[in-house]
């Protein structure tokens, strides 16, 4: 027994580590770190040349190629985004986003923060390199949430929702973004496969076909045709996503009859005496109670429970190993600090986004359209605009995106690592302040009432 519990101490340990939001943040900024640190060493030239080395698969005549750095930001990236996308139909389905009114505020304060650092970047820029505009739009969601998990109970849970909300919009608008400035000419042949592919998930959804396995098959083959047809492949996670199942096609409410009956079975066919092996009976019975109780989930939680920890653990952290590669060796840091992309990005993020959703959801609450999130306060929703400028995943693959390899990129992701720490630490002591100066309030307004009621009295 001892040694069960440990093994059951040991599956809890590793369960909370792997759904922590916190750690896997820490994760990602530490693969970052790294990445800095490897780039500014000699280390910097082995290592780009493994990045582009070329991952290959041949059939007969047919050769398909593409290096592991594209492989990490095309590929990878698009489980990422499927996560993404699960997320947010998840919240369209059962969570926040089921109530339009209730959701719109969240997501229009994200209009609101993709829309002014945006300008900004573009006021630091005019007549130079605008192209990047976008670059400062997106609040990584991962990132962020793992940093305002470190405030705890100091926020409240409804500016918790509200801020997950307005961090998934915001990248809603993000892969909007990606997909109509970003991509390359159109193939006009493989954008008709990727259309077929998309019609073959829809009549698989139709025809409620509850197998993800089919689901992901066909996504794999949508990425491969978005990704020869010029719009970028990052986006086949997105719309396979929604078009995974969110019902099961077991009947819930005939599940606890039929496992009691099947509880019994097993009741019966159980021999003490008999090693686990040669009971067929009873681990047949076991097999069917499995498969039942794993077709109980929709696929949509099942592809999510599959992806999650390698997203978090495992892409994040190399994704921002492979694009953290900033080497200033030889650099004048100063050239980085006057460079108008730098300054657009980093003022965008750390200006622009608190700028923009306050003004939005203060304009929202002003002419009565909805009230704050219940129990939070402005200087909640102040710091919930700060972290919104922690915009490390989505703001670094916009800028591979924006920007050759150059002096432009290097600036640009540079001023994110910064605008991103900047805001993280900004975000961090905004909270503690504002939830000391509320609790302060709260004291001295309950020893006002005191001494009212004594006063009375």
């Amino acid at each position: 027994m001892p040694a069960v519990a440990k093994r059951c101490a040991r599956r809890r340990g590793l369960a909370w580590i792997f759904e922590s939001g916190t750690i896997a943040a820490a994760v990602m900024v530490l693969a970052a770190v790294v990445a800095v640190v490897v780039a500014n060493t000699d280390a910097y030239y082995p290592v780009r040349e493994f990045l582009e080395q070329p991952l290959a698969i041949t059939v007969g005549p047919f050769v398909a190629s593409i290096t592991i750095e594209a492989f990490i930001n095309d590929f990878l990236m698009a489980i990422f985004f499927l996560s993404v996308g699960i997320e947010l139909k998840f919240e369209l389905t059962a969570g926040a986003l089921t109530n339009p009114r209730q959701a719109l505020m969240p997501i229009l304060a994200a209009c609101g923060g993709v829309t002014a650092p945006a300008l900004i970047y573009t006021l630091f820029n005019w007549g130079g390199a605008t192209g990047g505009w976008a670059v400062p739009i997106a609040t990584d969601i991962a990132f962020a949430l793992g940093i305002m998990s470190l405030a705890g109970d100091k926020v409240a849970p409804a500016a918790r929702v509200f801020f997950s909300t307005l961090a998934i919009a915001d990248d809603l608008l993000g892969i909007i973004v990606i997909a109509l400035f970003y991509g390359q000419t159109p193939s006009v042949p493989w954008l008709v496969a990727s259309a077929a592919c998309v019609a073959v998930l829809w009549a698989l959804n139709r025809l409620q076909v509850y197998h993800a396995r089919w689901y992901l098959l066909l996504g794999v083959v949508l990425w491969a045709c978005m990704l020869n047809s010029g719009v970028h492949a990052t986006l086949a996670g997105v719309i396979l996503a929604f078009f995974l199942p969110v019902k099961s096609d077991i009947k819930l409410g005939n599940v606890q009859e039929w496992l009691a009956e099947r509880s019994g079975e097993m009741d019966d066919a159980y021999d003490p005496e008999m090693h686990i092996l040669g009971q067929h009976g009873l681990t047949k019975t076991a097999r069917r109670v499995e498969n039942i109780m794993h077709r109980v989930t929709p696929p949509l939680q099942r592809v999510e429970g599959a992806i999650s920890v390698p997203v978090n653990f495992l892409i994040l952290p190399l994704f921002a190993f492979a694009n953290a590669q900033l080497r200033v060796v030889g650099v004048d840091p100063l050239s980085i600090i006057d460079d108008p992309v730098a300054q657009g990005v980093f003022f965008g993020l750390v200006l622009g986004k608190p700028l923009g959703i306050l003004a939005v959801t203060a304009t929202l609450v002003g002419v009565g359209f909805s009230p704050l999130p219940e129990g939070s306060t402005w200087g909640q929703m102040l710091c919930v605009g700060v972290l919104g400028g922690v915009g490390f995943t989505m703001c670094i693959l916009i800028s591979g995106l924006s920007f050759e390899y150059g002096t432009e990129q290097l600036a640009a992701k540079c001023a994110i690592l910064a605008a991103s720490v900047t805001a993280s630490l900004l975000g961090l002591v905004l909270l503690n302040v504002v939830h000391a100066v509320e609790r302060r309030r709260s004291e001295k307004g309950e020893r006002m009432g005191e001494k009212g009621e004594r006063a009375a009295a």
